[in-house]
């Protein structure tokens, strides 16, 4: 039962059928159990619509405002009908609700037309979800998703601001004011130096991120980029707290003439050499490395993978920063102390993308060593987006049933929980596991980390 109380204001005006608000009410997806809100008697469908009379325009402000000891919480049931709700509680206790969705109004779309956008690289037909260009600060701020800050108008600067939305992942491509805006397409991407100083001005701190482009933003102009971004790490006010430089990404979908050429092998060593250059520079001079490559470098090259140490405190890790050195790791720790046999004997398939491949040999052929384990180790091409060497999260379904045609697959093949839509069971390409499942006529198992892979393959 609902523990209602009585407003002096009417909220029937928050919420008026046929009326289209920008500020929507926030969908309740789930409710954890024994929370304040399981008690209250909240349920998954319910909406609240407003927290001690002021609209929630998204996660940021959810959390904001229930910070409050005492909280008056209009919700919409799903019956729509509305309820008032009283909430005493300490400050800073969470209600245990989660949302369907982080954003309560509409997502911030991208204005740009990068040609090395991956969105614009994909077929059609396929859920709308994978067609959002988002450039929304505020999924930066929650995520750790990239923006450019081309779009942002005079009150989301006022919110950063005001409400301290710190650290910001930022894409910057390059700080030369004519290549950034000929890489976005954009009048409005010159500025990015000015942006920045204004977030040292407000101590707001950022990570970025380089796109490399052969011939467009490498060499001097890379260079430049991180110098000149390294001059917002200072001893006493880190603004800028690390850069990564990814290399670009192109698919068989992409747009005829678009001028970018891919990474080769020879390219790769070339960039690896110029930015550890840097890095060891700039380790003399502040102290970190500040600036790192993404993992797909070093792949690519086929040369091997920095020490762990050397990714310090892994800032940049979720941009691919040092992903699979990191998982590398664990296995190690993991695989210290391995049983001599399993109890029962399995024989089963483990399928990650061609790109790291060869990393995760020894690991295999360590846990093969274990009696009555047979682990086969397939490292898959995209056939899907026309990539010979890619990395596991770009494989798709179409990839999984082309790739595994007529191999030895055992009892059942597992797959990293990186290839699927997250909390769903969906490839990239919209095919879900039972239809991959149905063609390869084997169980398909999906692993979540290190732990569950080890756990789970030696049962």
């Amino acid at each position: 039962m609902w523990q209602e109380i009585n407003l002096t204001e009417d909220p029937i005006d928050l919420l008026v059928p046929n009326i289209t608000y920008k500020i929507n009410p926030a969908e309740i997806e789930s409710i954890e159990a024994n929370s304040i809100a399981e008690e209250i008697g909240f349920e998954s469908g319910d909406s609240i619509i407003s927290i001690n009379g002021k609209k929630p325009r998204d996660l940021i402000d959810y959390q904001i405002l229930i910070s409050e000891e005492i909280l008056d919480i209009s919700v919409l049931d799903k019956n729509h009908e509305i309820h008032n709700i009283n909430i005493e509680k300490d400050q800073d206790v969470n209600l245990g609700i989660n949302f369907k969705d982080a954003l309560f109004d509409s997502i911030k779309q991208c204005n740009n037309r990068c040609p090395f956008c991956f969105i614009d690289q994909q077929p059609s037909g396929k859920r709308k979800s994978l067609y959002i260009k988002d450039d929304d600060y505020r999924l930066s701020f929650l995520y750790g998703s990239y923006l450019t800050l081309t779009n942002l108008k005079k009150e989301d600067w006022e919110r950063i601001a005001m409400q301290k939305l710190s650290p910001l992942f930022i894409s910057v491509h390059a700080t030369d004011p004519a290549i950034r805006e000929k890489l976005l397409k954009n009048k409005k991407a010159g500025v990015i130096l000015d942006q920045i100083s204004w977030f040292e001005k407000n101590s707001i701190q950022i990570h970025a991120q380089i796109v490399v482009c052969p011939d467009i933003n490498d060499g001097d102009i890379l260079e430049k980029s991180i110098l000149e971004l390294a001059e917002f790490y200072k001893k006493n006010s880190q603004t800028v707290l690390s850069v990564a430089i990814v290399p670009v990404g192109l698919t068989k979908f992409r747009p005829e003439n678009d001028g970018l050429k891919s990474i080769s092998p020879e390219y790769a060593k070339k960039t690896i050499k110029q930015v550890e250059r840097i890095q060891a520079s700039l380790q003399i001079t502040l102290g970190t490395r500040f600036c790192w490559l993404a993992d797909e470098w070093y792949l690519i090259a086929g040369t091997n993978l920095p020490s762990y140490k050397t990714y310090e405190n892994m800032p940049q890790e979720s941009n691919g920063v040092g992903t699979i050195r990191n998982f590398l790791e664990a296995l190690r720790e993991k695989t210290q102390n391995l049983p001599q046999k399993v109890k029962k004997p399995k024989k089963v398939s483990w399928i990650v993308g061609k790109l790291v491949y060869e990393a995760l040999i020894p690991t295999v052929k360590k846990l093969n060593l274990i009696n009555g384990l047979t682990i086969n180790l397939y490292g898959l091409p995209s056939i899907y987006w026309g990539q010979d060497q890619v990395v596991t999260g770009l494989l798709t379904g179409e990839d999984l049933i082309y790739g595994l045609k007529n191999k030895d697959l055992g009892e059942a093949v597992y797959i990293p929980s990186i290839m699927l839509k997250i909390n769903t069971d969906l490839f990239l390409d919209d095919k879900n596991i039972q239809e991959v499942e149905t063609q390869i006529n084997t169980k398909i198992h999906v692993l979540d980390d290190s732990n569950d892979i080890i756990n789970t393959l030696i049962g």
